[in-house]
């Protein structure tokens, strides 16, 4: 029997039924090839960050349990993204159907030229690490060192304007 990975996804969407897109990104997650999610955090409405001319966000993360690859996966979800109609991102960091990003797979170091892991801004994203930190506070940074909690910390201290306009969107998280 394959020993599964623990994977760590960033979802967002800013057109559309934003959380429509993200539930239909998580369920077409559920049904990779020896894949399982675990838990998915809350849903955040998060103003745009770098390219501020577009709707808000609404973003979680969600931890899954996979026998793919790091590449296998990232290839997995950037097709995802297509069948939910993402196509080619016409500016970057501008409005998307869904975006979907690895934050961490286990507790590897990927850097190539096709893919980052743990995800390159992700301890600098109020959006990537609030709702990270509902559903795994203590996980490391492998190349940082330091908690999601912590780096959560700094970027609130560091962004607390942008940090206090994230808002819950829903209470409950959905399992």
């Amino acid at each position: 029997m394959e020993k599964k990975s623990i994977v760590f996804i960033s979802i967002g969407s800013n057109m559309g039924d934003k959380y429509a897109n993200c539930m239909m990104g998580i369920e077409h997650i559920g049904k990779l090839h020896g894949t399982k999610v675990v838990d998915i955090a809350h849903f955040y409405k998060t103003e745009p960050v770098d390219y501020k001319d577009q709707d808000w966000f609404v973003n979680s993360a969600l931890k899954i349990e996979t026998d793919l690859d790091p590449e296998t996966l990232m290839v997995s979800l950037k097709e995802i993204e297509q069948q939910l109609g993402q196509y080619q991102k016409t500016v970057r960091f501008g409005p998307r159907i869904i975006d979907l990003d690895i934050i961490f797979y286990q507790d590897i170091v990927v850097n190539t030229e096709k893919l980052t892991i743990p995800h390159p801004r992700m301890h600098k994203r109020g959006f990537v690490l609030k709702p990270l930190c509902d559903i795994a506070p203590e996980i490391i940074h492998p190349v940082i060192g330091d908690s999601a909690a912590n780096l959560l910390k700094a970027v609130e201290r560091d962004h607390e304007q942008d940090h206090e306009q994230s808002v819950v969107l829903f209470k409950e998280r959905k399992k």
